[in-house]
């Protein structure tokens, strides 16, 4: 039985282990034949989706694997607008609003309320949070 997943992330991409985790899980419920259809972003959680991130040349590059995961399976990428905008990752329609010079939200990834989310918790078999 093929099931729709819907991720929740609330811990940045670096400094716990809980949003590779998420990624990790993300990956083998796609090998596995189920679809992941959104992974929401909130709290620190957003971090994963900060432009300026720049990892050490050894260390794993979550914020770009998580875009190429947007890319080769259509999952898509949602940071909370609110948390977001407390934290500096900014989207090119918010910095507009805010006048300021130039966005940080990483390309694949939008910015949406809680409401999508909500949306989303309805439409989805199952609901993971990190």
């Amino acid at each position: 039985m093929k099931l729709q997943y819907v991720l929740v992330v609330t811990e940045p991409a670096y400094g716990t282990q809980m949003a590779r985790t998420a990624y990790q899980f993300a990956c083998a419920a796609i090998e596995a034949g189920h679809q992941v259809s959104k992974v929401f972003f909130y709290q620190d959680g957003v971090l994963n989706g900060a432009a300026s991130t720049v990892p050490a040349n050894d260390e794993f590059d979550l914020v770009g694997a998580w875009q190429t995961l947007a890319r080769d399976h259509q999952v898509q990428l949602e940071t909370c607008v609110a948390a977001a905008l407390r934290r500096g990752v900014i989207s090119d329609q918010e910095a507009a609003q805010h006048g300021l010079s130039q966005s940080t939200l990483a390309t694949d990834f939008s910015q949406a309320g809680l409401g999508a989310l909500a949306e989303a918790l309805l439409t989805a078999d199952r609901v993971m949070q990190f």
